[in-house]
């Protein structure tokens, strides 16, 4: 079976055998436990992470207060835009939310599989043009949903969230307090029955 980084990359171009070899030899994967903090807000993002198992947040610190900005989990890329690129300092943090094993994206070997294989830059712009879509999409949805809409299409569209993530986390990313999220989850239940 292929490794899960190769289905990634090759829902968006097909790889040749050559190129998921030199993809395979420059793969570091690591193992970090639950709680695990990847990035610091104030530091410079120096690698990328791509989830094989487990699952990441994505928080900023707002008046003494984690604001939850993203979920990461099995089969996506974790990395800081203007951290990592820019080099700029990240104003956010990343935890691994339960023990995660990780592919760590390296510049240097990612700088190496670029000049090998010229076409990895298109893979790259492509990879980058639907991460900055599905921003998009989630900006959008917060800014025009209200926060039981907003809950009702993490249900239909992330719903293992409900079972890996505390209902605190949950309510943050959904921008309520935890208590509202408790109002929504009973009316939404009552409705069902």
């Amino acid at each position: 079976m292929a490794h899960p980084i190769l289905a990634y990359f090759n829902q968006f171009m097909a790889l040749t055998p050559a190129e998921e070899q030199a993809i395979m030899q420059s793969l570091v994967e690591q193992r970090f436990p639950k709680g695990h903090v990847l990035l610091e807000a104030g530091q410079v993002a120096m690698d990328t992470y791509f989830v094989v198992e487990g699952f990441i947040r994505q928080y900023y610190m707002v008046d003494g207060e984690e604001k939850t900005t993203h979920f990461y989990g099995e089969g996506q890329w974790v990395f800081s835009n203007n951290s990592y690129v820019e080099k700029q300092v990240a104003p956010y943090f990343l935890v691994c939310m339960e023990g995660s094993t990780l592919v760590v994206g390296k510049e240097e070997s990612g700088q190496a599989l670029l000049e090998s294989f010229p076409r990895f830059q298109d893979l790259s712009r492509i990879m980058l043009e639907q991460e900055i879509l599905r921003q998009q999409k989630q900006t959008s949805s917060f800014i025009t949903a209200s926060p039981e809409q907003r809950y009702l299409k993490l249900l239909e569209e992330q719903p293992e969230l409900l079972s890996r993530v505390p209902q605190y986390h949950l309510a943050s990313y959904l921008g309520i307090k935890p208590e509202s999220l408790s109002r929504i989850r009973k009316r939404i239940s009552e409705r069902r029955k």
